[in-house]
């Protein structure tokens, strides 16, 4: 057997390299679905948002709805502000629920033409809503408008987008103007109900006191008299004072009896004393004992005089409350107040062309290593 024998002949020469070759390559290697799930949609969302794209301005306003004299939160208050729940929030909130309503949009389509601000022809077809209908244009707007709020110092912020710096500004101006007047209707509102509720119960307390005055004036006339307890303590005044007269009458003819029993003056003086007990008897059954006396008219006048006391409280009572109903409403009363105005954008703040970009990127990005993964899986499942 013969040994193998090697022969040196010197170094391989080097392939020469062709240019571009390796960038071929790369893309070569890169899958037809890696291809058309990522690469395709992010240029073309490259394409649509740094050359097509029509930017957006955006005006934003902040605003503050509270009473006109709102108290401080005690304790439990601020503990409820804290989880949220406030009443300042509840009246903002309906503020914010008529800005995103159809009314709103009703309100701003009176004073601006919006189909030529929310769906101009020169804006590119996906930033612009169909205006085929007035629900699209509808559609369109509540994607143009937003507003929040902030629970820690109950601000409210509205922001409005528009294809020009004017119109929404324009467009953030008329919806704070509606909100205002939504407020101040609803103060309208909550106070005439207040007032005219008092009023009500007033007109009603009047017109039992006036009815009862005129029964007053009625049995004043039919009677003969003002008062008839003034009459009664004038009868037993009299009545009293013939009482006196009669005892010092007498007294006289007793002294005389017993100094003179045949004077003449007895007589008259005894003459005396029975016409006035017969006045003292006829004066006590004016007082009572009588149907006519003034007992039985005294009754009636009290009892009409005590409808006349409780019809005047009433009354009373009745405008005491219409005036805290009015106050109350005044208190109550809510403005909406601006803390900053709608402001003039000097740049379109919208889109983000770059974080849009990123965004479709990333998002294909995703789907695809999903949709690897779950490739992956069926075939290695297959292979088992």
């Amino acid at each position: 057997m013969s040994d193998p024998h090697l022969t040196y002949i010197g170094p391989l020469q080097e392939a020469p390299r062709e240019v571009g070759r390796s960038g071929r390559k790369f893309f070569e290697r890169l899958p037809l679905a890696f291809l058309f799930v990522v690469v395709v949609p992010t240029i073309a969302a490259a394409i649509y948002y740094i050359l097509i794209v029509t930017p957006r301005y955006v005006s934003e306003a902040r605003f503050v709805v509270r009473a006109a004299a709102q108290e401080q939160p005690s304790s439990l208050g601020l503990a409820l502000q804290g989880a949220g729940v406030t009443t300042s929030s509840t009246d903002a909130f309906v503020v914010h629920e008529w800005i995103m309503s159809r009314d709103a949009y009703n309100f701003l389509g009176q004073r601006f033409d919006l189909p030529k601000i929310i769906a101009p022809s020169g804006a590119d077809f996906l930033s612009r809503p169909d205006a085929s209908s007035r629900e699209a244009l509808y559609k369109g707007f509540e994607k143009r408008v937003t507003v929040g709020y902030d629970g820690a110092s109950a601000i409210s912020t509205l922001r409005v987008e528009a294809f020009t710096a004017n119109d929404a500004q324009r467009l953030a101006n008329a919806l704070l103007d509606g909100g205002e007047g939504l407020v101040n209707e609803l103060n309208k509102r909550s106070s005439a109900r207040a007032v005219s509720e008092a009023e009500v119960a007033v007109a009603a307390a009047e017109g039992r006191w006036r009815a009862l005055q005129a029964r007053m004036v009625t049995y004043r006339n039919r009677e003969g008299m003002i008062d008839p307890e003034i009459s009664a303590r004038e009868g037993a005044t009299l009545v009293g004072g013939l009482l006196a007269t009669v005892a010092n009458l007498k007294a006289e003819r007793a002294q005389l009896a017993s100094q003179a029993p045949q004077s003449p003056q007895l007589p008259v003086i005894e003459a005396r004393i029975s016409a006035f007990e017969r006045q003292i008897s006829l004066e006590r059954q004016k007082i009572a004992g009588a149907s006519d006396s003034l007992a039985t008219k005294v009754g009636g006048y009290e009892g009409l005089a005590a409808e006349m006391t409780l019809a005047e409280k009433s009354l009373a009572a009745a405008r005491t409350s219409a005036d805290s109903a009015a106050a109350d409403a005044r208190r109550q009363k809510l403005y909406l107040e601006r803390v900053v105005s709608p402001n003039l954008p000097d740049d379109a703040s919208l889109p983000k062309r770059w974080l849009s970009i990123l965004t479709v990127f990333g998002s294909a990005l995703m789907i695809y290593g999903i949709g690897w993964l779950v490739w992956a899986g069926l075939r290695e499942h297959r292979q088992v």
